[in-house]
Parts: C-alpha cells; structure tokens; sequence
C-alpha cells in the first residue's frame, strides 16, 4: 500500500537529493496522517460519548492530537526546504527538528491530560456502555496505526525525516493505547466491571514516555549528537584511496538538516609533496565526497614528515608514552623541531569523550612520561575531544 501511494503521488521518486522531490514525500505523509487521524477522532468521539467511555474519549483526543502533530510537521517540512538566505546563509534545514520538538511537546500534553481524566475516573468510576460495533471500530482503529507505523517509518527512512521517525513511534505508542481502551471495553461488556480509568493511566504512561524519548532525541540533534559512525568510518574509507594522503584526522561534522551537513577534517600528505599537487588531490577529494555524501566538504592540508629515521623514532616514542598514560589516548599533528639544547615535539593530544583527566592533567601526564624515556625532549601539547 505504501509503495502504490508512492508511485501514484511522487514523481521522480528516487531523485532524494531533491528538496522538492523530499517535500512530496513528507506531503503524502502528512496529509495521509491528518486525513486517518481525523477520521479516527471523529470515530471514537462519537463512540465514547454514547459509550460513556473516558478511556475511548481520551484515546479520540489522542488521535486528534496527531492530526495536529502531521499539521505542525508538514509545515515544518515546507519551512525547512526554503532555500537559503542573507539570515540563514546554511538554509532552514533545522526547522524540521523544531517542528518535531513541538510533535513531541504535544505528545507529552496529551499524556498528562489523559493522566488526569483517568485519575477523576477511578476516583468516581461510571461503567461504560459497550456494544460490538464498538469493539470492532477499536480494532480495526488498531490495525490503521499499525500500518501508519510502517508507513511514517518507510517514508521516514527513505528521506531520513526525525520528525516521520518520532510520529512512526507515536503511531506504535497509539496502538498500545488503543489496546488497552479495547481491553477495558471487553471487561466491560462481558464482565461488567469498570477499569476504563486504570486503563488510562497505562494509556498515558506510555504516550508519556514515548513523548519524553521522542523529545530527548530531538533535543540531542539541535544540540549536536555524534554522527552516525557508519558515515565516518565511510569517510575514512574513502580518503584512502587518494594516493598523496597518508590520513585524516580531526573530522568534525555540522548537521544543518537533511541535504545540509558540513564536513571538515585535516588531511596529511607527504612534507615533500609539491604544495601545488597536494593542493589540487585535496580539491578533488573535496569535489568526489560531496558528490558521493551530498555534503560541504572542507580539507585542512597537514604537511607529515615521513622516511626521517629520528621523526619516526620520537613519533613512536610520543605515542607510546600517550598510551602509557591512558589506553585510548591518541596523538597526531605531529612535528620536530630542533633547538640548540633541547628537541621540541609539538603535537596534538586526542582524549575519549568520556575521558574524565582534565586536558592540564593529561598534558603534564604524557609530558612527564616523554622526558623520563628522553630527557632531551621538550613537549608542546595541545589536548582535545573528538568532534565524531
């Protein structure tokens, strides 16, 4: 059904490097979600009223709200694929995460106000009125947000949407919720015991903890979360088949949204290489890894001493000492040079992330370690965290 709904509304369906072509994705979503969501909201309204059923309110209530959720995302989508301007020369890109942030905002609204209804219901329990059609709008309500789930989710990976992969997630935590309100139907009808408001808390705990996951996620993107490890390791792949580059380090990665992410990283070559060489295999590094990963590329040129005995011994005995100090240390940007009394090693000190040595510390540390295995060193180390 997905696929046909693809077919039938985009065009040129494969072309995802396309703002436009990603806005129609992002369309078919939105407008399929307010259309069944709507639907479902009339539905079980109609049904809760004459029911009696808090659990079957709330849960209509629920459906609503994600109506207005695919509202307020697809406007966050066309939002997001504005070109750019003079106030945001790195596009609007990031306004598809506001959008979701406001998405998980409502989840959480929704939540807390199912809590409360259902808290006044066990404190004054009605039994509800089921009939069968009741029942069977229930399920059939279920098996609409299964498939919404699939469908938010496949759409949501083919344009790597946020926003589609926290409403997917809404849609499972719906039909947990829908489950429960139909479990509590049952009991009612052929028991005749009241649980609709016990129903309801467990309702509203889930949609509050998907709605708090959900926001965490979002929060951690406009914050700035690590990259996906699977593209860095396929940016180190790729440099190595650049001859003149020896290797890449200090790779940082900018997410300004779908189709607007930004890489830079330092490149070493050879310190004999002709400067106007190395330059040119650089800018066609630079040219090949946009095409390929559709992202700004930008490449530091780091000249390496390679072949002189002495470099390569003090290298080695630098980076040993780092890892003496801490197993995971790691150094680069490494260079010698010559004083009248003294060889100074300048490099640079690479910590984990979870390193909890202060930078001070761990500098002093490996420098202590450098002048007790050679005491004609002299040490300028500059520490860091990883940017990936």
């Amino acid at each position: 059904m997905t696929n046909l709904l693809i077919k039938a509304f985009i065009k040129n369906k494969d072309d995802l490097s396309s703002p436009i072509v990603r806005g129609k994705y992002a369309s078919l979503a939105g407008i399929t979600g307010i259309v069944l969501n709507i639907l479902l909201f009339i539905g079980k309204l109609t049904l809760g009223i004459l029911a009696a059923s808090v659990a079957i309110v709330a849960d209509a209530f629920n459906n609503i709200s994600d109506a207005g959720s695919a509202v307020i995302a697809l406007i966050g989508f066309r939002l997001a694929a504005k070109p750019v301007d003079k106030e945001h020369p790195l596009g609007h890109g990031r306004l598809e995460y506001v959008s979701g942030f406001i998405v998980d905002m409502l989840i959480i609204l929704v939540g807390f106000e199912l809590l409360k209804t259902s808290i006044d219901k066990i404190v004054n329990p009605v039994l509800p009125t089921v009939g069968t059609f009741t029942l069977i709008l229930l399920g059939v309500a279920i098996l609409i947000k299964v498939w919404l789930f699939f469908f938010y989710r496949k759409i949501g990976k083919v344009i790597r949407s946020t926003a589609l992969k926290a409403a997917a997630f809404d849609s499972l935590s719906d039909c947990v919720a829908t489950s429960l309100v139909l479990l509590s139907a049952i009991v009612a009808k052929f028991w005749g015991v009241a649980i609709d408001g016990w129903a309801g808390i467990l309702v509203a705990a889930f949609i509050l903890f998907t709605g708090v996951k959900a926001a965490k996620e979002t929060i951690d993107l406009l914050l700035g979360s690590p990259p996906d490890p699977e593209f860095i390791k396929s940016i180190y792949e790729f440099a190595k088949d650049y001859p003149r580059i020896v290797g890449i380090h200090d790779v940082m990665v900018h997410d300004y949204g779908v189709g607007r992410q930004i890489v830079s990283f330092h490149a070493e070559v050879p310190s004999d290489s002709d400067i106007n060489i190395a330059h040119e295999e650089v800018d066609k590094l630079e040219r090949d890894m946009h095409e390929k990963f559709g992202c700004i590329v930008t490449v530091h040129l780091d000249p390496l001493v390679v072949g002189d005995p002495l470099v390569n011994e003090l290298h080695a005995l630098a980076e040993n000492a780092a890892k003496e100090v801490h197993a995971d240390f790691t150094i680069h940007d490494f260079r010698m040079t010559k004083g009248e009394t003294k060889i100074n090693l300048i490099f640079d000190l690479l910590l984990p992330a979870d390193c909890k040595m202060p930078a001070a510390d761990a500098e002093k540390a490996v420098t202590e370690k450098i002048r007790e295995k050679n005491p004609d060193c002299s040490c300028v180390i500059r520490a860091e965290h990883p940017y990936v």
